[in-house]
């Protein structure tokens, strides 16, 4: 059972904070937990050079964010936690924004958060992972299309993910 700093349960109704979120403000771990979604609506947006995307394309993006519950980072098991624990209908800040500048601006963003804050492995873990969500959607070919095994996905999509990994400080 969580208690909170002066030794007491939390409020009925209200679960303490896991003590990974308590070093972040407000605005960054908004920006942590609202990163993955923004990424995979740019990853699923249809752009020049890269394929339209459909139904498949978007669950291996959802089965990638949801992954991170079993990731070993407590950071990004608890960004996923967060994302899953929001209220229905509840807006996710920028996902419905797809432009790439705005998203990699994010990225880096998000890089100096998790410097400033995140243990090492905590911020590899989580932008790798965030990247996964990317690379999944832009693996799966598009709708009507076999893609063999081992090819690489469209060219447009590789120079995504690389910006996105560049941005993310995988690179």
């Amino acid at each position: 059972m969580s208690h909170s700093v002066a030794g007491e349960p939390p409020s009925a109704g209200r679960r303490a904070a896991p003590l990974t979120t308590a070093v972040y403000s407000a605005a960054e771990w908004d920006l942590l937990t609202s990163l993955p979604a923004r990424i995979l609506v740019a990853a699923t947006a249809p752009g020049p050079g890269r394929p339209r995307r459909g139904l498949s394309e978007g669950l291996a993006g959802l089965e990638a964010l949801t992954a991170g519950r079993s990731f070993d980072s407590d950071l990004v098991r608890a960004v996923v936690s967060t994302i899953y624990a929001r209220p229905d209908g509840q807006p996710v800040a920028g996902a419905g924004d797809t432009d790439l500048v705005d998203l990699l601006a994010a990225c880096r963003e998000a890089v100096r958060v998790l410097d400033r804050r995140a243990d090492p492995a905590d911020s590899a873990a989580y932008r790798q992972w965030v990247q996964s969500v990317a690379a999944r959607v832009c693996r799966v070919p598009p709708p009507g299309q076999v893609r063999p095994v081992g090819e690489p996905p469209a060219p447009a999509d590789l120079r995504f993910l690389d910006r996105l990994g560049d941005a993310l400080g995988l690179r």
